[in-house]
């Protein structure tokens, strides 16, 4: 349904683009038939896959909410809700694209190869940073970012060194904005809120993408709320429209579809890698949770709404069209096993690590030595054994 006031610019929004409908029956919007080639050669085996995905993240995503709450983690932000847009764009992607997320993206990490250990290692207070982005067992999944909107012009960045390199790989060393974009090979996802997409960088980031048409595709993922501001006090027009404001292909998908977000991924991303510029994707979709657990959305959301959001639930769309397809009964009870044991294991996992050194707070801070965190290193060691001094007092 379209979000547009009467404005004096008389537009018309198409209806966001979807395949599956509310109970999961195939039945694409009107919008997708441009977009219906791009699913061929996905079978059901990769959509049953997508589920497994998407069952196995909630699982392990309840089990992180858990533990916050028995005080086994510093915070959590849950994703429930959100896993059909994540699990078909993750899927969309090639191994060589590498993607920038912002610290809700746990089922695209998933797909990419980050283990879900190596999330809760950042939410525990065990690593500052995360995992290893140049490992290749993480897919090119770049680091959760809490500050908002910085992930888009890291990304943009980087997608920029992707066209430079293409670029003198082509024998040319000019990187001048109006230029057309070259094909690179490979390309760039930037998540964000809907929240985030009123902050500068993000506005910033759209601006370098297009003026330098670099290979990068921004997906905002449009849940409704920024914590407890509702989308219609951020934006007086759909999102998507904006990125069209800076001269960008843009479209507006049903998020909780993940057939749509797939196919248009797809779309996108592949015309980023061959020279065709940025794009630029709205996902409606819904948190069912708390933005963090440290808010109660009890205190400024109506219950109908949530309820209303609940019967569009993506995992829920994606068994029924997986049943649709005849996958039977077998396949999701040993989906269900496994998610469960999976999230035990990983609860086991965390809870066994050993605290880690306190001086690893100073690594990766800087690439050399520097006077500042020498000082910062020594403040540490005098005020620890301060400690000691006071038991041998006691003692």
């Amino acid at each position: 349904m379209s979000q547009t006031p009467k404005l004096a610019v008389d537009m018309v929004d198409p209806d966001p683009i979807r395949f599956l409908d509310a109970e999961g029956r195939y039945s694409p919007s009107s919008s997708a038939a441009d977009y219906a080639a791009e699913l061929d050669g996905v079978g059901i085996e990769e959509f049953q896959q997508w589920y497994r995905d998407m069952v196995e993240t909630r699982a392990f995503d309840t089990e992180a909410t858990h533990l916050q709450r028995q005080g086994q983690l510093a915070l959590w932000v849950p994703s429930i809700g959100q896993e059909g847009c994540q699990v078909g764009l993750a899927h969309a992607t090639e191994p060589q694209d590498h993607i920038f997320p912002a610290y809700r993206e746990h089922t695209v990490a998933k797909v990419r190869g980050v283990s879900f250990v190596e999330l809760l290692k950042l939410f525990r207070g065990f690593t500052h940073g995360g995992w290893d982005v140049t490992d290749p067992a993480n897919g090119n999944f770049h680091l959760y970012t809490l500050v908002l909107a910085a992930q888009a012009q890291h990304a943009n960045g980087y997608a920029l060194g992707q066209l430079l390199d293409a670029k003198l790989r082509a024998g040319s060393s000019a990187l001048d904005a109006g230029e057309q974009g070259i094909a690179t090979g490979e390309a760039t996802m930037a998540f964000y809120g809907d929240g985030t997409s009123s902050q500068g960088d993000a506005n910033e980031a759209l601006i370098f993408a297009a003026s330098y048409q670099t290979p990068s595709v921004f997906v905002v993922q449009n849940n409704g709320w920024a914590i407890s501001v509702p989308f219609e006090r951020q934006s007086r027009t759909p999102l998507y429209r904006r990125a069209l404001g800076f001269g960008m292909r843009a479209v507006q998908i049903d998020g909780n579809d993940p057939l749509a977000a797939f196919a248009v991924g797809r779309r996108f991303m592949r015309l980023a890698r061959e020279g065709g510029g940025p794009g630029y994707i709205e996902a409606l979709t819904y948190r069912i949770g708390a933005h963090t657990t440290s808010d109660d959305p009890t205190r400024y959301r109506e219950k109908a709404e949530l309820e209303a959001w609940r019967d569009r639930d993506p995992v829920e769309r994606m068994e029924a069209y997986l049943r649709e397809l005849g996958v039977d009964e077998a396949f999701f009870a040993e989906v269900a096993e496994q998610a469960d044991r999976e999230a035990k294991r990983v609860r086991d996992a965390i809870l066994q690590l050993p605290p880690p050194d306190a001086d690893s707070m100073f690594a990766h801070v800087y690439t050399e030595a520097h006077p500042r965190i020498e000082e910062q290193r020594t403040w540490l060691e005098r005020y620890e054994s301060s400690f000691e001094a006071d038991e041998e007092i006691t003692a």
